[in-house]
């Protein structure tokens, strides 16, 4: 089977489309990637690339095809703007005039901006292929909640796009059960073309034989920690607060990763005296698990926005097979995840003062208690969020889907 995979992010970029990509390529299929320069998270173009340098690469047995684009820079609303359209249109012109041969199935991943599926949609004309969408963002709603479009002519005009590329989608993937709903809810979709496909783990959280240490120290106490993008959805205001109400017991805020929230992080650390809050910036994914290991529980948050109360954070998976307690401050689907699967306390987003209390109540569990929460996160990630059983279903919708 050849198949042909759209997402304006690949390798040497960290998203789960590349666990697609390669292990699709050593089942035996035929895979080929149309993507954007690789600028994701720095901003900047990785090393070794630029806007008109490294047009085609094969990566590992991957043919991968890279339209130029502007890169993110700091990430401002203005930036990303020109990063998504430069996307847009770059990619039609390799679509047609670089892109050769046929394709049995075209795929796309979407964590944002959807309308990155413009792209796949153009391929799957163009080759008289089957078109299987991966929606892990709600568009326009995650717009909508993390920045002032909140209705008006672009709003409307983001789901007129966004309601053409469901249309025009065999298969639509979401990574959340919510999202079925709320795409059934607010465009004319048949249920027959929605499919439950969640995230997974990364490879290094599951085969940790060789865990890099690399002198990683964390504060003597009981550590939280955060993993991930330091933004705006992630409500740190409110972390901040339920770290405040926990000042005077042996606890650790410890934050890990960067983003456009940092800077506003570390100036209310300063103003409120938070001692116990520490930040210790982006590191690579293969020394992630050794910080885990080093964590005592790990937290996920998500502002109080409908939009956020669909989805469930892809940290969690990585959390779960990492076999660790979590702490959750978010509503919705992720809150249930983490309560239902009795792999921590999860808590109303936006509720600091009960956030504080369970990390409390967490530090002070016995040990035998500790083992058994971060037994069923990792035996419920076994069950449920496993890559093999996910990559036997993916495989099967793109026979069915071939095939139909």
């Amino acid at each position: 089977m050849k198949v042909l995979i759209v997402s304006q992010y690949f390798y040497p970029e960290n998203f789960k489309v590349n666990d697609i990509a390669f292990d699709f390529k050593k089942k035996g299929y035929d895979v080929t990637v149309l993507t954007g320069k690789p600028n994701y998270p720095s901003g900047k173009f990785s090393e070794g690339y630029s806007f008109f340098k490294k047009k085609y690469e094969e990566i590992d047995g991957v043919k991968v095809y890279r339209t130029p684009l502007f890169p993110r820079l700091n990430g401002s609303g203005k930036y990303l703007a020109l990063n998504y359209l430069s996307f847009l249109f770059f990619s039609f012109f390799t679509i047609h005039f670089r892109l050769k041969g046929n394709y049995d199935v075209v795929f796309s991943h979407h964590p944002s901006p959807l309308t990155s599926a413009l792209p796949a949609i153009w391929c799957a004309k163009k080759f008289n292929a089957p078109y299987i969408n991966w929606v892990l963002d709600l568009w326009p709603d995650s717009v909508s909640a993390n920045s002032n479009i909140k209705g008006g002519f672009i709003y409307n005009s983001l789901k007129k796009v966004v309601s053409y590329i469901y249309k025009n989608s065999d298969l639509i993937l979401v990574s959340s059960k919510m999202f079925k709903t709320s795409i059934l809810q607010n465009f004319d979709i048949k249920p027959s073309k929605l499919a439950y496909f969640p995230n997974w783990a990364e490879d290094v959280f599951i085969n940790k034989n060789n865990l890099e240490d690399n002198n990683i120290t964390l504060p003597e106490g009981f550590n939280v920690m955060f993993a991930g993008n330091l933004g705006e959805s992630q409500d740190f205001e409110s972390v901040l607060k339920a770290a405040s109400l926990t000042k005077q017991y042996n606890i650790n805020w410890i934050l890990l990763g960067d983003g456009r929230k940092s800077d506003w992080i570390k100036q209310q650390i300063k103003e409120d005296n938070l001692e116990r809050v520490h930040m210790l910036g982006r590191h690579a994914l293969k020394t992630m698990p050794s910080f885990f290991k080093k964590a005592d529980a790990m937290l996920v948050s998500l502002k109080d926005e409908p939009t956020f109360a669909l989805t469930v954070p892809a940290k969690v998976q990585a959390y779960m097979a990492s076999k660790k307690i979590i702490l959750g401050m978010l509503n919705g689907e992720g809150k249930d995840l983490i309560n239902e699967s009795e792999s921590g306390i999860a808590v109303n987003a936006g509720d600091f003062q009960s956030l504080a209390n369970s990390v409390i109540k967490i530090s002070n569990l016995p040990e035998e208690k500790i083992y058994q929460i971060e037994g069923n996160s990792f035996n419920y990630y076994l069950n449920n969020f496993s890559k093999d059983l996910l990559f036997d279903k993916l495989e099967a919708y793109l026979k069915n889907t071939t095939n139909g």
